[in-house]
Protein backbone atom coordinates (compact mmCIF):
# COMPACT_ATOMS: atom_id res chain seq x y z
CA UNK A 1 0.00 0.00 0.00
CA UNK A 2 2.85 2.38 0.79
CA UNK A 3 4.41 1.86 -2.64
CA UNK A 4 1.04 2.50 -4.29
CA UNK A 5 0.66 5.72 -2.32
CA UNK A 6 4.17 6.82 -3.29
CA UNK A 7 3.41 6.14 -6.96
CA UNK A 8 0.21 8.15 -6.63
CA UNK A 9 2.12 10.97 -4.98
CA UNK A 10 4.56 11.04 -7.90
CA UNK A 11 1.64 11.36 -10.30
CA UNK A 12 0.20 14.17 -8.18
CA UNK A 13 3.50 16.05 -8.14
CA UNK A 14 3.89 15.82 -11.88
CA UNK A 15 0.22 16.37 -12.58
CA UNK A 16 -0.31 19.34 -10.31
CA UNK A 17 0.54 21.52 -13.32
CA UNK A 18 -0.55 20.72 -16.89
CA UNK A 19 2.15 18.64 -18.52
CA UNK A 20 2.39 20.86 -21.60
CA UNK A 21 3.06 23.87 -19.34
CA UNK A 22 5.82 22.02 -17.52
CA UNK A 23 7.29 20.89 -20.82
CA UNK A 24 7.33 24.45 -22.12
CA UNK A 25 10.06 25.22 -19.61
CA UNK A 26 13.41 24.54 -21.31
CA UNK A 27 15.48 21.71 -19.87
CA UNK A 28 18.91 22.34 -18.41
CA UNK A 29 21.47 22.93 -21.15
CA UNK A 30 24.56 20.88 -20.23
CA UNK A 31 26.71 23.07 -22.49
CA UNK A 32 25.90 26.24 -20.59
CA UNK A 33 27.93 27.35 -17.61
CA UNK A 34 24.98 28.11 -15.40
CA UNK A 35 23.36 26.79 -12.23
CA UNK A 36 19.57 26.82 -12.34
CA UNK A 37 17.54 27.11 -9.13
CA UNK A 38 13.82 26.52 -9.03
CA UNK A 39 11.86 28.48 -6.43
CA UNK A 40 8.58 30.35 -6.00
CA UNK A 41 7.51 33.81 -4.91
CA UNK A 42 7.18 34.38 -1.19
CA UNK A 43 8.68 36.20 1.82
CA UNK A 44 10.57 33.05 2.84
CA UNK A 45 11.93 32.29 -0.64
CA UNK A 46 12.29 34.90 -3.40
CA UNK A 47 10.68 38.30 -3.97
CA UNK A 48 11.42 41.77 -5.31
CA UNK A 49 12.36 44.22 -2.58
CA UNK A 50 11.43 47.91 -2.45
CA UNK A 51 14.15 48.63 -5.02
CA UNK A 52 12.56 46.04 -7.37
CA UNK A 53 15.63 43.87 -6.94
CA UNK A 54 15.56 40.13 -6.15
CA UNK A 55 15.68 39.35 -2.45
CA UNK A 56 14.74 36.60 -0.01
CA UNK A 57 16.78 34.16 2.00
CA UNK A 58 16.72 31.46 -0.69
CA UNK A 59 17.86 34.00 -3.27
CA UNK A 60 20.72 35.14 -1.03
CA UNK A 61 21.79 31.58 -0.23
CA UNK A 62 21.69 30.49 -3.86
CA UNK A 63 23.66 33.52 -5.03
CA UNK A 64 26.30 32.98 -2.36
CA UNK A 65 26.54 29.26 -3.19
CA UNK A 66 27.24 29.89 -6.87
CA UNK A 67 29.70 32.66 -6.08
CA UNK A 68 31.55 30.32 -3.70
CA UNK A 69 31.56 27.02 -5.61
CA UNK A 70 30.93 27.99 -9.24
CA UNK A 71 32.52 31.44 -9.69
CA UNK A 72 32.76 30.97 -13.46
CA UNK A 73 29.06 30.09 -13.79
CA UNK A 74 25.98 32.25 -14.22
CA UNK A 75 23.01 31.81 -11.92
CA UNK A 76 19.45 31.51 -13.21
CA UNK A 77 16.21 31.30 -11.25
CA UNK A 78 13.21 29.40 -12.52
CA UNK A 79 10.24 31.02 -10.79
CA UNK A 80 7.24 28.64 -10.71
CA UNK A 81 3.65 29.37 -9.77
CA UNK A 82 3.58 27.60 -6.42
CA UNK A 83 5.44 25.15 -4.22
CA UNK A 84 3.51 22.29 -5.86
CA UNK A 85 5.39 23.05 -9.10
CA UNK A 86 8.86 22.86 -7.57
CA UNK A 87 9.53 19.12 -7.42
CA UNK A 88 8.06 18.43 -10.89
CA UNK A 89 10.60 20.89 -12.27
CA UNK A 90 13.41 18.85 -10.73
CA UNK A 91 11.95 15.57 -11.94
CA UNK A 92 11.75 16.93 -15.49
CA UNK A 93 15.35 18.23 -15.45
CA UNK A 94 14.33 21.89 -15.56
CA UNK A 95 16.63 22.93 -12.68
CA UNK A 96 19.70 21.71 -10.83
CA UNK A 97 18.55 22.66 -7.34
CA UNK A 98 15.28 23.49 -5.60
CA UNK A 99 15.73 26.35 -3.12
CA UNK A 100 12.12 26.85 -2.15
CA UNK A 101 11.65 26.58 1.62
CA UNK A 102 11.08 22.83 1.24
CA UNK A 103 10.58 20.73 4.36
CA UNK A 104 12.13 17.28 4.40
CA UNK A 105 9.34 14.70 4.50
CA UNK A 106 9.29 10.93 4.11
CA UNK A 107 7.27 11.09 0.91
CA UNK A 108 9.46 13.75 -0.68
CA UNK A 109 12.57 11.72 0.13
CA UNK A 110 11.25 9.03 -2.22
CA UNK A 111 11.24 11.59 -5.03
CA UNK A 112 14.32 13.76 -4.54
CA UNK A 113 17.63 14.04 -2.71
CA UNK A 114 17.83 16.52 0.14
CA UNK A 115 20.85 18.44 1.31
CA UNK A 116 21.73 18.85 4.95
CA UNK A 117 19.05 21.09 6.51
CA UNK A 118 19.80 24.76 7.10
CA UNK A 119 16.75 25.77 9.15
CA UNK A 120 14.21 24.25 11.53
CA UNK A 121 10.57 25.27 11.73
CA UNK A 122 7.33 24.11 13.31
CA UNK A 123 4.04 23.63 11.49
CA UNK A 124 1.24 25.45 13.30
CA UNK A 125 -2.54 25.43 13.04
CA UNK A 126 -3.64 29.03 12.53
CA UNK A 127 -7.04 30.63 13.28
CA UNK A 128 -8.66 34.07 13.47
CA UNK A 129 -8.78 35.16 17.11
CA UNK A 130 -11.60 37.62 16.40
CA UNK A 131 -13.86 35.05 14.73
CA UNK A 132 -13.16 31.65 16.29
CA UNK A 133 -12.35 30.35 19.72
CA UNK A 134 -8.98 28.71 20.13
CA UNK A 135 -9.50 24.98 19.62
CA UNK A 136 -8.38 22.73 22.46
CA UNK A 137 -7.75 19.71 20.28
CA UNK A 138 -8.16 18.39 16.74
CA UNK A 139 -11.77 17.31 17.33
CA UNK A 140 -12.66 21.00 17.75
CA UNK A 141 -11.75 21.73 14.13
CA UNK A 142 -13.68 18.85 12.58
CA UNK A 143 -16.35 20.27 10.28
CA UNK A 144 -14.60 23.63 9.99
CA UNK A 145 -13.37 25.20 6.77
CA UNK A 146 -9.71 24.19 6.49
CA UNK A 147 -7.37 24.63 3.53
CA UNK A 148 -3.67 24.25 2.79
CA UNK A 149 -1.78 24.81 -0.47
CA UNK A 150 -1.58 21.80 -2.74
CA UNK A 151 1.78 20.04 -2.82
CA UNK A 152 2.95 21.23 0.60
CA UNK A 153 4.17 19.19 3.54
CA UNK A 154 1.05 20.37 5.36
CA UNK A 155 -0.97 17.88 3.32
CA UNK A 156 1.15 15.03 4.66
CA UNK A 157 0.75 16.28 8.25
CA UNK A 158 -3.03 16.49 7.93
CA UNK A 159 -3.11 13.05 6.29
CA UNK A 160 -1.28 11.66 9.33
CA UNK A 161 -3.82 13.30 11.64
CA UNK A 162 -6.66 11.89 9.59
CA UNK A 163 -5.52 8.37 10.47
CA UNK A 164 -6.53 9.13 14.05
CA UNK A 165 -9.38 11.57 13.35
CA UNK A 166 -11.10 10.02 10.34
CA UNK A 167 -13.75 12.76 10.18
CA UNK A 168 -11.12 15.46 9.65
CA UNK A 169 -11.55 17.00 6.20
CA UNK A 170 -9.61 19.76 4.49
CA UNK A 171 -9.15 21.26 1.03
CA UNK A 172 -5.91 21.18 -0.94
CA UNK A 173 -6.07 24.57 -2.63
CA UNK A 174 -4.58 24.91 -6.11
CA UNK A 175 -2.75 27.92 -7.52
CA UNK A 176 -2.27 29.57 -4.14
CA UNK A 177 0.33 29.88 -1.41
CA UNK A 178 0.46 29.86 2.37
CA UNK A 179 0.54 33.66 2.67
CA UNK A 180 -2.71 33.95 0.69
CA UNK A 181 -4.46 31.38 2.87
CA UNK A 182 -3.24 33.13 6.02
CA UNK A 183 -4.79 36.33 4.67
CA UNK A 184 -8.05 34.45 4.05
CA UNK A 185 -8.02 33.34 7.69
CA UNK A 186 -7.34 36.93 8.77
CA UNK A 187 -10.25 38.15 6.63
CA UNK A 188 -12.62 35.53 8.08
CA UNK A 189 -13.00 33.67 4.78
CA UNK A 190 -11.32 30.53 6.09
CA UNK A 191 -11.48 28.98 9.55
CA UNK A 192 -8.04 27.34 9.71
CA UNK A 193 -4.87 26.78 7.76
CA UNK A 194 -1.44 25.35 8.53
CA UNK A 195 1.78 27.34 8.19
CA UNK A 196 5.42 27.27 9.25
CA UNK A 197 6.21 29.13 12.46
CA UNK A 198 8.70 31.58 10.89
CA UNK A 199 6.14 32.62 8.28
CA UNK A 200 3.38 32.93 10.89
CA UNK A 201 5.54 35.27 13.00
CA UNK A 202 6.06 37.44 9.95
CA UNK A 203 2.40 37.52 8.89
CA UNK A 204 1.23 38.36 12.42
CA UNK A 205 2.97 41.72 11.96
CA UNK A 206 0.47 42.47 9.18
CA UNK A 207 -2.53 40.61 10.59
CA UNK A 208 -2.53 40.76 14.41
CA UNK A 209 -5.78 38.77 14.55
CA UNK A 210 -3.94 35.60 13.45
CA UNK A 211 -3.50 33.20 16.34
CA UNK A 212 -1.61 29.97 16.83
CA UNK A 213 -3.99 27.20 17.88
CA UNK A 214 -1.47 24.38 18.32
CA UNK A 215 1.61 22.81 16.76
CA UNK A 216 1.04 20.19 14.08
CA UNK A 217 3.45 17.28 14.26
CA UNK A 218 7.16 17.40 15.18
CA UNK A 219 9.46 20.23 13.98
CA UNK A 220 10.36 20.25 10.28
CA UNK A 221 13.80 20.66 8.76
CA UNK A 222 14.18 22.85 5.68
CA UNK A 223 16.74 22.00 3.00
CA UNK A 224 17.57 22.24 -0.68
CA UNK A 225 16.53 19.41 -3.00
CA UNK A 226 17.99 17.83 -6.13
CA UNK A 227 16.95 15.18 -8.59
CA UNK A 228 18.08 11.65 -7.76
CA UNK A 229 19.78 11.67 -11.17
CA UNK A 230 21.85 14.73 -10.32
CA UNK A 231 25.63 14.72 -10.02
CA UNK A 232 26.69 13.47 -6.57
CA UNK A 233 29.42 16.12 -6.55
CA UNK A 234 26.75 18.81 -6.63
CA UNK A 235 25.16 17.45 -3.47
CA UNK A 236 28.59 17.26 -1.83
CA UNK A 237 29.28 20.90 -2.68
CA UNK A 238 25.89 21.98 -1.35
CA UNK A 239 26.49 20.16 1.93
CA UNK A 240 29.99 21.62 2.19
CA UNK A 241 28.53 25.08 1.57
CA UNK A 242 25.98 24.79 4.37
CA UNK A 243 28.57 23.40 6.77
CA UNK A 244 30.83 26.36 6.05
CA UNK A 245 28.22 29.10 6.43
CA UNK A 246 26.94 27.52 9.63
CA UNK A 247 30.45 27.48 11.05
CA UNK A 248 31.49 31.02 10.04
CA UNK A 249 28.22 32.68 11.12
CA UNK A 250 27.01 33.65 7.64
CA UNK A 251 23.87 31.53 7.93
CA UNK A 252 23.07 32.91 11.37
CA UNK A 253 23.40 36.43 10.03
CA UNK A 254 21.11 35.73 7.07
CA UNK A 255 18.45 34.10 9.23
CA UNK A 256 18.55 37.07 11.58
CA UNK A 257 18.30 39.49 8.66
CA UNK A 258 15.06 37.94 7.45
CA UNK A 259 13.47 36.58 10.62
CA UNK A 260 15.31 38.02 13.63
CA UNK A 261 12.77 40.77 14.30
CA UNK A 262 9.56 38.83 13.67
CA UNK A 263 8.59 38.07 17.25
CA UNK A 264 9.41 41.48 18.71
CA UNK A 265 5.89 42.97 18.45
CA UNK A 266 2.82 41.62 20.19
CA UNK A 267 -0.78 41.80 18.98
CA UNK A 268 -1.50 45.09 20.76
CA UNK A 269 1.68 46.67 19.35
CA UNK A 270 0.69 45.83 15.78
CA UNK A 271 -2.99 46.77 16.22
CA UNK A 272 -2.10 50.16 17.71
CA UNK A 273 0.50 50.81 15.05
CA UNK A 274 -1.94 50.04 12.22
CA UNK A 275 -4.57 52.35 13.75
CA UNK A 276 -2.10 55.21 14.17
CA UNK A 277 -0.78 54.66 10.67
CA UNK A 278 -4.25 55.65 9.48
CA UNK A 279 -5.00 58.40 12.00
CA UNK A 280 -1.67 60.12 12.84
CA UNK A 281 0.87 59.23 10.17
CA UNK A 282 -0.87 61.14 7.33
CA UNK A 283 -0.14 64.40 9.20
CA UNK A 284 3.59 63.83 8.95
CA UNK A 285 4.18 61.77 5.79
CA UNK A 286 5.21 64.84 3.76
CA UNK A 287 7.81 65.72 6.42
CA UNK A 288 9.25 62.21 6.45
CA UNK A 289 9.47 62.28 2.65
CA UNK A 290 11.18 65.68 2.74
CA UNK A 291 13.65 64.21 5.24
CA UNK A 292 14.30 61.37 2.78
CA UNK A 293 15.01 63.91 0.05
CA UNK A 294 17.60 65.51 2.34
CA UNK A 295 19.30 62.37 3.65
CA UNK A 296 18.49 59.56 1.22
CA UNK A 297 17.12 57.45 4.07
CA UNK A 298 13.84 55.68 3.22
CA UNK A 299 11.00 57.70 4.72
CA UNK A 300 9.40 54.52 6.03
CA UNK A 301 12.48 53.78 8.13
CA UNK A 302 12.35 57.32 9.51
CA UNK A 303 8.64 56.99 10.26
CA UNK A 304 9.21 53.63 11.95
CA UNK A 305 12.00 55.14 14.04
CA UNK A 306 9.78 58.05 15.00
CA UNK A 307 6.91 55.76 15.96
CA UNK A 308 9.17 53.63 18.15
CA UNK A 309 10.39 56.78 19.87
CA UNK A 310 7.21 58.81 20.28
CA UNK A 311 4.24 56.87 18.83
CA UNK A 312 3.93 59.94 16.56
CA UNK A 313 2.95 62.10 19.53
CA UNK A 314 4.64 65.43 18.87
CA UNK A 315 4.34 66.43 22.53
CA UNK A 316 5.91 63.25 23.85
CA UNK A 317 8.45 63.95 26.59
CA UNK A 318 10.42 61.37 28.56
CA UNK A 319 11.40 61.64 32.26
CA UNK A 320 14.93 62.48 31.06
CA UNK A 321 13.59 65.40 28.97
CA UNK A 322 13.96 63.70 25.59
CA UNK A 323 11.25 65.32 23.49
CA UNK A 324 9.26 65.42 20.26
CA UNK A 325 8.46 63.10 17.38
CA UNK A 326 12.08 61.99 17.09
CA UNK A 327 12.71 62.16 20.86
CA UNK A 328 15.82 64.32 20.59
CA UNK A 329 18.00 65.04 23.60
CA UNK A 330 18.93 68.65 24.32
CA UNK A 331 22.51 68.05 23.21
CA UNK A 332 21.43 66.36 19.96
CA UNK A 333 18.97 69.19 19.26
CA UNK A 334 21.74 71.74 19.78
CA UNK A 335 24.08 69.75 17.54
CA UNK A 336 21.48 69.63 14.76
CA UNK A 337 20.43 73.27 15.15
CA UNK A 338 16.93 72.61 16.50
CA UNK A 339 15.35 75.44 18.50
CA UNK A 340 12.01 73.72 19.24
CA UNK A 341 12.05 69.96 19.64
CA UNK A 342 8.24 69.85 19.71
CA UNK A 343 8.05 71.30 16.19
CA UNK A 344 7.78 68.38 13.71
CA UNK A 345 9.15 70.59 10.90
CA UNK A 346 12.38 70.85 12.87
CA UNK A 347 12.55 67.53 14.71
CA UNK A 348 11.92 65.15 11.78
CA UNK A 349 14.70 66.44 9.47
CA UNK A 350 17.00 66.81 12.47
CA UNK A 351 16.40 63.24 13.57
CA UNK A 352 16.98 62.03 10.01
CA UNK A 353 20.23 63.97 9.68
CA UNK A 354 21.37 62.69 13.06
CA UNK A 355 20.70 59.09 12.00
CA UNK A 356 22.67 59.75 8.79
CA UNK A 357 25.51 61.09 10.90
CA UNK A 358 25.47 57.88 12.96
CA UNK A 359 25.42 55.73 9.80
CA UNK A 360 28.48 57.62 8.56
CA UNK A 361 30.15 57.02 11.94
CA UNK A 362 29.74 53.25 11.74
CA UNK A 363 32.71 51.76 9.81
CA UNK A 364 32.02 51.81 6.08
CA UNK A 365 33.24 48.22 5.66
CA UNK A 366 30.15 46.97 7.53
CA UNK A 367 27.59 45.97 4.87
CA UNK A 368 24.00 47.09 4.78
CA UNK A 369 21.61 46.57 6.39
CA UNK A 370 23.85 45.78 9.41
CA UNK A 371 25.46 49.22 9.26
CA UNK A 372 22.07 50.90 9.59
CA UNK A 373 21.02 48.54 12.38
CA UNK A 374 24.09 49.54 14.37
CA UNK A 375 23.35 53.20 13.70
CA UNK A 376 19.80 52.70 14.99
CA UNK A 377 21.20 51.06 18.14
CA UNK A 378 23.49 54.08 18.51
CA UNK A 379 20.47 56.38 18.18
CA UNK A 380 19.05 54.64 21.22
CA UNK A 381 22.08 54.03 23.45
CA UNK A 382 24.94 56.02 21.97
CA UNK A 383 27.65 54.99 19.54
CA UNK A 384 30.24 54.44 22.28
CA UNK A 385 28.35 51.52 23.79
CA UNK A 386 27.79 49.99 20.36
CA UNK A 387 31.55 50.16 19.81
CA UNK A 388 32.04 48.42 23.17
CA UNK A 389 29.68 45.68 22.04
CA UNK A 390 31.67 45.30 18.82
CA UNK A 391 34.92 45.05 20.77
CA UNK A 392 33.35 42.42 23.01
CA UNK A 393 32.06 40.50 19.99
CA UNK A 394 35.58 40.27 18.63
CA UNK A 395 36.90 39.07 22.00
CA UNK A 396 34.27 36.34 22.14
CA UNK A 397 35.06 35.07 18.65
CA UNK A 398 31.97 36.62 17.07
CA UNK A 399 31.74 38.91 14.06
CA UNK A 400 31.89 42.59 15.14
CA UNK A 401 30.53 43.63 11.73
CA UNK A 402 27.38 41.49 12.02
CA UNK A 403 24.26 42.82 13.75
CA UNK A 404 23.22 39.24 14.54
CA UNK A 405 26.39 38.89 16.66
CA UNK A 406 26.63 42.43 18.05
CA UNK A 407 23.10 42.26 19.46
CA UNK A 408 24.24 39.23 21.47
CA UNK A 409 27.04 41.22 23.09
CA UNK A 410 24.98 44.40 23.60
CA UNK A 411 22.88 42.56 26.18
CA UNK A 412 26.09 41.61 28.04
CA UNK A 413 26.96 45.27 28.75
CA UNK A 414 24.98 45.12 32.00
CA UNK A 415 27.10 42.22 33.26
CA UNK A 416 30.08 43.36 35.39
CA UNK A 417 32.07 40.40 34.11
CA UNK A 418 32.11 42.18 30.76
CA UNK A 419 31.44 45.90 31.18
CA UNK A 420 34.27 46.39 33.68
CA UNK A 421 36.71 45.37 30.93
CA UNK A 422 35.31 47.80 28.35
CA UNK A 423 36.09 51.46 27.74
CA UNK A 424 32.62 52.93 28.30
CA UNK A 425 31.40 50.64 31.07
CA UNK A 426 27.86 49.67 32.03
CA UNK A 427 24.91 50.03 29.70
CA UNK A 428 21.42 48.59 29.58
CA UNK A 429 22.23 46.85 26.32
CA UNK A 430 18.93 45.00 25.99
CA UNK A 431 17.09 48.26 25.28
CA UNK A 432 18.77 49.04 21.92
CA UNK A 433 18.25 45.47 20.76
CA UNK A 434 14.51 45.74 21.41
CA UNK A 435 14.56 49.20 19.85
CA UNK A 436 16.21 48.11 16.60
CA UNK A 437 14.11 44.98 16.17
CA UNK A 438 10.92 46.96 16.77
CA UNK A 439 11.91 49.59 14.22
CA UNK A 440 12.65 46.82 11.71
CA UNK A 441 9.18 45.36 12.26
CA UNK A 442 7.41 48.71 11.98
CA UNK A 443 9.33 49.55 8.81
CA UNK A 444 8.40 46.25 7.23
CA UNK A 445 4.72 46.87 7.98
CA UNK A 446 4.95 50.32 6.41
CA UNK A 447 6.68 48.89 3.35
CA UNK A 448 3.75 46.54 2.88
CA UNK A 449 1.16 49.32 3.06
CA UNK A 450 2.96 52.48 1.92
CA UNK A 451 4.68 53.16 -1.43
CA UNK A 452 8.31 54.22 -1.65
CA UNK A 453 9.28 57.82 -2.37
CA UNK A 454 11.88 58.80 -4.95
CA UNK A 455 13.61 55.40 -4.79
CA UNK A 456 16.48 56.69 -6.91
CA UNK A 457 17.44 58.94 -3.99
CA UNK A 458 17.37 56.18 -1.39
CA UNK A 459 20.92 55.91 -0.17
CA UNK A 460 20.31 53.49 2.61
CA UNK A 461 17.70 50.85 1.87
CA UNK A 462 16.90 48.10 4.34
CA UNK A 463 15.61 45.06 2.46
CA UNK A 464 12.38 43.52 3.77
CA UNK A 465 14.01 41.62 6.54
Amino acid sequence: MRSIFIAFLCICFVGCKPVDEVDEIPAIDPNKKEIVFVTHNGPSTYYLNNESKPSGIEYDLATLFVKTHFPDHEIRFLLVNSISDVIPSLLKNKAHIAAANLSITDMRKHLVLFSKPYQETQQQLIFNKEVNKKPKNITDIVGKKIAVPEGTSYEESLADLQKKYDTLVWKSAKRTNTESLLEEVADGLLDFTVADSHLVSLMQNYHPNLGVAMPIGPPDKIAWAMSKNSDQQMLTKVNTFFEKIKKDGTLRNLLDRYYGHNKRLNTLDVTTFLKRSNSLLPKYIHLFKQAQDITGIDWRLLAALSYRESHWDTYNTSPTNVRGLMMLTESTADLMGVTDRLDPKQSIPAGAKYLLKLIDTVPARIPEPDRTYMALASYNIGYAHVEDARVLAKRLGLNPDSWADVKKTLVLLKNPEYYTTLKYGYASGGAPVIFVESVRSYQRILEKHQPSHNPELDKFKIARN
